[in-house]
């Protein structure tokens, strides 16, 4: 990093008017002509702008940049529960597409009997009645676009609201004319249809955008309100999440939601991590054990001093993974700003010649003006604005519904290439967690006595036997005077003798995970434990084969450790490696024309994470990993690694699709509505159709993952 990078700060303004794929080249082209403004990045599913700047940018001077473009942006806050901020924006969209849909079938109703051939008074009186309804529709459903095209014209610029408000304000303007002048031809009709549609199709757009957010929120919502803190003097107190600063201590109760991260200082109990892990069984927390906000405290009173509040929790990491799901810039999205870039330009002179062409050819200023308004209509680009984002937010909310989080919505243009999966060991193929390998040998008796003395007990391995027993459909026996010696063993009574569980007497030969019980001081059964793979494992590396993504194992562990697993497997394996041997290897087969799919969890694994074609990162993975990674999954399961690939590839397929639908209906719609065989409102179902078109096709995705 340069030291100019290094004094630079991260903004986010919110920008209610990033309508297309236009206005995100706009923000992003325009607001580094700043000298404060370093880099721009728009994020089209939440409507904001992050930007790097100089740390003596004052807010007023960075909204001044927006304005000079036409946008008007507010600062956000660093709170993570400030993401959610799109939902009143589908409301007043419904709102407006429930005007705009009931105003239009009562002037269709009226222009019924227009069409029926109504004439003289009785044809005046209900084009009349269709303008008292269609002025102030038009007025209110109007505004979205309204709005953002006087705000494009003030600046200086256009946006694809320019010719929409152009095209309606015309063909209104025309209708009151004929009206007026009683004329024959009336277009309320097609002016609010027009709308009707289009605001349809922005509040689709808007929804799929709330849906992709609905998540984040979703998750955001799991984190403690507040938390009562506890003074150097035992005094308490009850502070919002919001005021929680590192190096206080928590006082958590039972059956409540941790509102920061942090470490236990007082007391133990078992946590609920399934909201950021996947892992249903509780897990145990004593001294000195990092706890993080939003999962449960489950079973006894802790005491937690902060670490991390607000914006800097792990939750809220996780959060912004999601937010950024549909942020990324692949290929396709350049391609559709490159096209929506030129469009005003392109439609306005399109509008002219054929006014132009129209009036030298004798067709007069009214019909002249009908077919260059059916031009501006016809030719919208909303469906090509959507073909990419559409698919990429569809696909990314299917991949959430199964536990894969997508960080960069041109990671699935890069996983849907992978021809070569390199995947660690040890938290990836396994679960990184112990797991008991011998309680077959033990007798219905030892299991009962094994159940009851480790549930009395917070130690890891103890964790694992109640784990494993407890899904065996175990029954602790009955034992009295139960008692823990923290890190040695619990002991117990059963019938007047002694029973223990704890280190093994003598160190194991392999230096493996043991616990021993032992019934009045003689050894009963040691029970050994291993890291064991993933439920899945075996069927993710068959799937992943016939996927055309070769697996192979890259570890940094012992060959004796990764050899069992590679056999079981059947997979090749390179161990002992190093994160720079990793790096290498990847390079060699990128040399080699390859595009790996890298899939690891820890810290020595962000630069290989980093450097793959595409990377996925478990759930537990260090936050190295999840940082570098691509994609997360969550849970013990491998195979949402799978289903992230057939859905990347999916998703292109549907993107490709979305491109040749929106330029064939240009390619067909555009040359009808220059020679004069289209009506404004036929444009305006013709456009709005496209979009939904568009929409429909991306949302076949919906069930992708399944």
């Amino acid at each position: 990093m340069t030291e100019a990078a290094a004094l630079l700060v991260e903004r986010d303004f919110a920008v209610p008017d990033i309508r297309c794929a236009g206005c995100i080249a706009k923000l992003e082209q325009g607001l580094v002509r700043d000298r404060r403004i370093a880099a721009a990045r728009v994020n089209f599913t939440e409507k904001r702008v992050h930007i790097s700047c100089t740390p003596d940018a004052e807010t007023p001077e960075l909204i001044g940049a927006f304005s000079l473009l036409g946008f008007e942006a507010h600062p956000i806050g660093d709170g993570p529960t400030e993401v959610d901020g799109g939902a009143s924006d589908s409301r007043a969209l419904l709102r407006a597409v429930a005007v705009s849909g009931f105003a239009m079938m009562n002037i269709m109703l009226l222009s019924v009997s227009v069409w029926s051939g109504a004439s003289g008074a009785t044809r005046d009186l209900f084009h009349w009645l269709s303008a008292a309804i269609a002025l102030p529709t038009v007025a209110y459903a109007g505004c979205a676009f309204f709005r953002s095209a006087w705000r494009a014209v003030r600046h200086g610029r256009t946006n694809m609201d320019v010719p929409i408000s152009i095209g309606v304000l015309i063909a209104t303007a025309l209708s009151l004319y004929e009206t007026a002048t009683h004329g024959p031809h009336a277009y309320f009709d097609g002016v609010v249809m027009l709308l009707f549609f289009l605001l349809c199709g922005r509040w689709l757009d808007s929804v799929m955008r709330d849906r992709a957010r609905g998540g984040v929120t979703a998750l955001l919502r799991n984190m403690g309100t507040g938390a009562m803190v506890v003074a150097a003097d035992e005094t308490s107190r009850w502070v919002d999440a919001t005021a929680l600063q590192p190096g206080m201590v928590m006082l958590v109760a039972a059956g409540e939601r941790l509102s920061a991260d942090g470490v236990v200082v007082g007391g133990a109990s078992r946590i609920d991590l399934s909201l950021l892990t996947g892992e249903s069984a509780p897990q145990a927390a004593g001294l000195g054990d990092p706890v993080h906000a939003g999962t449960l405290n489950v079973e006894a009173p802790i005491r937690v001093r902060v670490t991390a509040a607000g914006a800097d929790t792990a939750i809220a990491d996780i959060a912004r993974l999601m937010s950024e799901a549909a942020q990324g810039k692949s290929r396709y999205v350049r391609i559709a700003d490159r096209a929506a870039r030129y469009y005003a330009p392109a439609v306005h002179t399109l509008a002219l010649l054929a006014f132009a062409g129209w009036m030298i050819a004798g067709a007069g200023w009214h019909h002249s003006l009908l077919i260059a308004v059916a031009v501006l209509i016809i030719t919208c680009p909303c469906a090509l604005g959507l073909a990419v984002p559409a698919a990429q937010i569809v696909a990314a909310g299917a991949l959430m519904r199964v536990g894969v989080l997508v960080k960069d919505g041109s990671a699935l243009e890069r996983l849907a290439e992978v021809d070569r999966a390199m995947i660690d060991k040890t938290g990836t193929l396994t679960l990184g967690r112990p797991v008991a390998t011998n309680l077959d040998e033990a007798d219905a008796t030892a299991r009962a006595l094994l159940l009851a003395l480790a549930r009395a007990s917070r130690h890891p391995l103890s964790e694992a036997l109640t784990r494993d027993l407890t899904a065996a459909g175990v029954t602790p026996m009955t034992v009295e005077a139960i008692r823990e010696t923290p890190g040695f063993a619990v002991e117990a009574l059963w019938n007047g003798r002694k029973v223990t569980l704890g280190r093994p007497a003598q160190p194991l030969a392999d230096s493996a995970l043991a616990t021993q019980l032992a019934i009045d001081g003689a050894p009963a059964l040691t029970v050994r434990f291993a890291d064991a793979l993933r439920p899945d494992a075996a069927e993710t590396i068959a799937a992943l084969r016939q996927a055309g993504a070769a697996p192979s194992i890259l570890s940094g562990d012992r060959a004796a450790a990764v050899v069992p697993v590679a056999r079981a497997l059947g997979l090749t394996a390179q161990t002992g490696m190093s994160p720079q041997d990793k790096l290498a290897a990847i390079a060699r087969q990128a040399a080699a024309g390859h595009r790996v799919l890298m899939i690891g969890d820890g810290l020595n694994d962000g630069p290989a994470l980093a450097a793959g074609h595409a990377s996925i990162a478990p759930g537990s993975a260090s936050d190295a990993g999840k940082n570098a990674a691509d994609c997360i999954f969550l849970g013990d399961r491998l195979m949402p690694v799978v289903q992230a690939i057939r859905v990347a590839r999916r998703t292109q397929a549907i993107v490709r699709q979305n491109f040749a639908l929106a330029i064939g209906y240009n390619v067909i719609a555009v040359p009808l509505a220059f020679m004069g065989h289209v009506t404004p409102l036929v444009a305006a179902i013709a456009m709005s159709g496209s979009s939904l078109i568009v929409v429909g096709n991306a949302l076949r995705l919906k069930g992708a993952a399944r």
